[in-house]
């Protein structure tokens, strides 16, 4: 390992060599601002808000794309860096739409944090702006290129980690922007709505449809009954909004929250994350028995199953035909649930809270009605909450701790472990291994497919029986998992999330979500599992009153009719 030592604005330090002046100054104890810049996604050198000073050099050099060398001479603070930071800034400004206090990332918008930070108070420049529609044609992205500064991490990140390359810069010059090819809608392209994109806009140019204001309507309307369903992730993620750390674990204020808004009944998917297990674990060992249509993918994640429709339709009878979570809950508490408490179906309204945009798409597919209904209304983020919640001035910190109404409130830990890459394939294996084999599982955790790798693989012994199984996390990791499967080599379960860290790094969350962020929600959805006093599915007392009372058995006539689907081959176009 070569070393060099570099002087940044007279502090010493060595680095290795080919280091960043961005990264050396990091290590310097010194803050270069960024804002086209993500780590190992973007790293173009395209705003240069980042220039600095290097003795010797005619021209500014941007930071976060020059190598240092031994003995380089590094300044970041000089009268003519702070005056090219600024103007840079403020042509980002002249071209901006400034809606600032009524745009969705006021006070958490990196454009503003900068403009603040270097101290500008005008804009100098007036002229000519480009003009272009905002896109609304999805049910779950909004695209709005009169506030977008052109940095391209969207760009990148739809690219280089979910590889869709549903947008890129059109035209030139000052006409540049950022859209589908041939300026095309959202909805008319591969998008899959992951909204990893919505993630690390620095500024209010990408962002979720937003259903609050439908869903307070509902919560006024007397006639209905509104009842809503919260995500496993939710709970580690939506206390970051009020002052928490990321992963701190805000289940029980969540549920006061939801309840203090109006929602007449309170309940948790991680209850039909349980139903899933029971269901898709069921299938896996049917088609594992039979050997057919192996490996067995997973279908809980909405932006993997869009993916899978346009890039791979071929693999299609691979997916398990289970609905997601989300979507069980829905059939369930339109048919069981409303027999159950004598509410008429048609006035029920459901309601999701889910750390993901593409589960707006998902409740919107026409294939998703066979309660009779639309099985689920609306679907809201974890930001979209959080926003609900400020608007009404609830206190979230002072909250108590309150449970979720029984029974679609009860769950176990293998459901709570839906929110993170490698969960789905743990809790599935719990059951499995106990209903394959009759016997109790020596160990519950099965560390081989946790963690933030990319690709995770692992052979399970099952009494002898050996079960070869994979995790990809990232539609650029589940991409070269398919290829692998298509060229031949052998899986009979996998587990994809369409997310990097899978729900907890969903593009419903909080802003920021980084690598780091996500490691913590991660550790927080282990501590949720931990605590609970059941941790397999199939012991979940309420899901066996379900099957007793109304479903039967696992993969009966009403379980597919209510429980399972098809899928869309679609163009890539």
């Amino acid at each position: 390992m070569s070393m060099v030592s570099v002087t940044i604005d007279n502090v010493k330090v060595e680095v290795e060599a080919g280091t960043t002046i961005l990264k050396a100054a990091e290590k310097a104890g010194i803050h270069i601002p960024t804002l086209c810049y993500l780590e190992g996604i973007n790293e173009i050198g395209a705003c240069r808000v980042c220039v600095v000073e290097v003795e010797g050099a005619r021209n500014l050099a941007a930071a976060c794309v020059t190598p240092v060398s031994d003995g380089m001479v590094v300044r970041t603070n000089t009268p003519r860096v702070r005056a090219a930071r600024r103007l840079n800034v403020e042509l980002l400004l002249s071209n901006h739409k400034m809606e600032c206090p009524t745009c969705i990332r006021n006070l958490n918008c990196e454009l503003q944090t900068l403009a603040q930070t270097l101290g500008i108070r005008e804009v100098r420049f007036e002229g000519k702006r480009t003009t272009y529609q905002a896109d609304t044609s999805t049910p779950a992205l909004v695209r709005d290129p009169e506030k977008c500064i052109l940095c391209r991490r969207c760009v990148a990140v739809c690219e280089k980690v979910q590889t869709v390359k549903a947008i890129a810069p059109q035209e030139r010059g000052f006409e540049t922007v950022i859209a589908p090819a041939f300026h095309e809608k959202l909805i008319n392209v591969a998008c899959v709505e992951c909204g990893q994109c919505i993630l690390v806009c620095p500024v209010g140019a990408l962002y979720e449809k937003d259903y609050t204001e439908e869903v307070w309507e509902a919560l006024a309307d007397p006639e209905k009954f509104v009842v809503v369903q919260t995500a496993p992730a939710t709970r580690v993620s939506i206390g970051q909004e009020f002052g928490y750390p990321p992963g701190a674990i805000t289940t029980g204020k969540m549920v006061a929250a939801l309840r203090r808004l109006g929602f007449d009944r309170v309940f948790d998917t991680d209850f039909s994350a349980d139903l899933t297990i029971m269901e898709e674990g069921s299938e896996f060992i049917e088609r594992f028995k039979k050997g057919e249509r192996l490996p067995l993918l997973t279908s809980c994640s909405p932006g993997w199953i869009k993916f899978i429709e346009h890039f791979y339709p071929e693999l299609l009878p691979h997916l398990s035909t289970c609905k997601s979570p989300q979507q069980m809950f829905g059939a369930v508490a339109k048919t069981y649930y409303a027999q159950k408490v004598g509410i008429d179906p048609s006035r029920m309204v459901v309601v999701s809270i889910m750390p993901c945009t593409a589960k707006k798409f998902e409740a919107q597919r026409p294939e998703m009605k066979d309660s009779g209904y639309q099985d689920v209304d609306y679907v809201l983020t974890t930001r979209e909450l959080a926003r609900m919640i400020k608007e009404a001035g609830i206190d979230f910190q002072s909250l108590p701790e309150e449970d979720y109404d029984d029974p679609l409130g009860e769950s176990t830990g293998a459901a709570v472990l839906f929110g993170t890459t490698g969960g789905v394939m743990e809790a599935a294996l719990r059951t499995a291994y106990e209903l394959m084999t009759g016997k109790e599982l020596p160990r519950l955790e099965f560390h081989e497919v946790r963690g933030l790798k990319g690709i995770k693989e692992a052979t399970i012994d099952i009494e002898g029986t050996p079960v070869r199984v994979a995790v990809a996390h990232g539609l650029g990791h589940a991409r070269e998992l398919l290829e692998r499967v298509k060229a031949g080599e052998k899986y009979h379960f996998i587990e994809i999330m369409c997310c990097p860290g899978g729900c907890i790094g969903g593009g419903g969350q909080p802003i920021p979500t980084n690598e780091e962020i996500r490691a913590q929600r991660m550790a927080g959805i282990y501590s949720a599992d931990e605590r609970m006093v059941i941790r397999k599915s199939h012991e979940n007392p309420s899901i066996k009153a379900l099957y007793r009372e109304f479903l039967g058995h696992p993969l009966s006539e009403r379980s597919h009719q209510l429980l399972h689907t098809h899928y869309t081959p679609r163009g890539k176009y």
